[in-house]
């Protein structure tokens, strides 16, 4: 493999974390890598139509990616399949190998998309992002550790590649370290099965660190050796003075852990994030387009606000979709071409179903009001509503317990615990609530 191919295939593992599936496939995976002149990648595109296009949007995220692997290396040049024999032609030049990588070079996994200026900040994450940014400011000073929790797509990675970038800037002469928990634990294992001296190494990479930026750390469940690993690590760092920054599906009480470590997680401040209200929806699709340089239409951009509800992630990828579709059909972005996009999503009901559906079909149903529901009145006409309400995302959605009460005026996740255990104990022996439990999961579940 020549030097240009090598390097390219290097780059494609980064770039493919960094756009959809849908903008890697048809985008980036097509370019060929042709020659290296005078230290420029020489990169093939497939015409002349699609060159221009990936010059304007992805060659920034391109030239990031192949300075992040060699820093020798000077431009991305891209062209046309008119040019490329002779450029095929030239004798390579400029190939260096790869410098050993600067003692900080872990804080390259970030991605420099994700930063704080691109986060979209609305009343359901406001509490992460001002506590992600006190924490960017002065790492180790407050809220330490950091413990974000929430569903999937909801932008607990986006904000913690925020503060990474952000010290990154601010901070330079401190090491940052982002990992996910899963490869913090197969490293450890790979320390412990391997040969002498790899412990060390191990430890000194994740002790070695002045942030420390750990995602997902729910996997660690069912893991001891991990679980004693992360304790002493936490223990070590923090004595430092050094700043911790966790997320996880669920808050650490809820974790099958070791008592000691959700004690430590508990220590400094817990945060968590919902999935977003219809506006905030609006504004994230709004900035994703702007930053894309998508030319969409407002209405449109609403219709898939309203369609995709409770996962950001999944709401962008539908976001590009269209936007491909309507490349692809030169034909302007409408809501036909909204409904392709989701053909092969429309049936996911774990996307379609959001706790305000639930709370709102339960509503409807009971005759009761929403402001009542969640908030803290105490009769019997409202709380067995609520019960049942509670039961119902508890059974339809993956949040966490502390997550869902929060939906209901702050209540704690134990308020929460007994009213769907309350409820789950009903519906084997009162036929009165197992009809109401039916009927208003039919009334979720059903699509306008």
């Amino acid at each position: 493999m020549n030097a240009a191919k090598e390097l390219w295939q290097k780059m494609l593992t980064a770039l493919e974390t960094e756009v959809s599936a849908v903008n890697f496939d048809v985008w980036i995976k097509t370019l060929e890598p042709i020659n290296i002149l005078d230290g420029k990648l020489i990169l093939c595109a497939s015409n002349a139509q699609v060159r221009n296009f990936v010059c304007d949007k992805f060659r920034p995220m391109i030239m990031s990616a192949m300075s992040a692997l060699n820093p020798y290396m000077t431009d991305v040049v891209l062209i046309d399949p008119s040019e490329r024999e002779s450029v095929a032609a030239a004798e390579e030049t400029f190939v260096i190998d790869e410098p050993e990588p600067p003692a900080r070079i872990e804080a390259n996994v970030l991605s420099p998309r994700y930063n704080f200026e691109s986060f979209v900040v609305g009343k359901s994450n406001r509490h992460m992002y001002e506590a992600a940014r006190a924490v960017a400011e002065q790492p180790g000073v407050q809220y330490n550790p950091l413990f974000i929790y929430g569903g999937t797509g909801l932008g607990k990675t986006h904000i913690m590649h925020a503060i990474g970038n952000y010290v990154r800037i601010k901070h330079p002469h401190l090491k940052v370290l982002y990992a996910g928990s899963e490869k913090f634990v197969n490293e450890y294992i790979e320390s412990v099965r391997t040969t002498k001296g790899k412990s060390s190494n191990f430890r000194e990479k994740y002790r070695g660190v002045d942030v420390l930026m750990i995602d997902d750390i729910q996997f660690i469940v069912g893991k001891q050796g991990s679980q004693e690993e992360m304790f002493n690590t936490f223990n070590e760092l923090h004595q430092a003075g050094k700043q911790l920054i966790f997320t996880s599906d669920r808050p650490p009480q809820e974790m099958d852990i070791e008592e000691r470590l959700i004690s430590r997680f508990q220590w400094g401040l817990l945060t968590d994030v919902v999935p977003p209200d219809f506006e905030l929806r609006v504004a994230i699709l709004h900035k994703k387009a702007q930053l894309e340089k998508f030319n969409i239409p407002g209405e449109v951009l609403s219709y898939i606000a309203e369609r995709v509800q409770s996962n950001v992630r999944a709401m962008e990828s539908i976001l590009n979709k269209v936007n491909f579709l309507s490349r692809l059909n030169e034909q302007e972005p409408s809501i036909e071409t909204v409904t392709e996009a989701l053909k092969d999503y429309s049936d996911k009901n774990e996307e379609f179903v959001t706790a305000e559906r639930v709370i709102y079909c339960t509503c409807k149903y009971y005759n009761v009001r929403s402001e009542d529901l969640t908030g803290k009145k105490k009769n019997r006409e409202i709380v067995e509503p609520r019960q049942v309400c509670i039961y119902l995302i508890t059974e339809l959605l993956s949040l966490p317990l502390a997550s869902i009460g929060s939906l209901f005026g702050g209540r704690d996740h134990t308020t929460v615990m007994h009213a769907r255990d309350k409820i789950a104990g009903l519906v084997q022996s009162n036929i009165k609530i197992k009809v109401a439990v039916s009927d208003i999961k039919e009334m979720v579940l059903k699509r306008d």
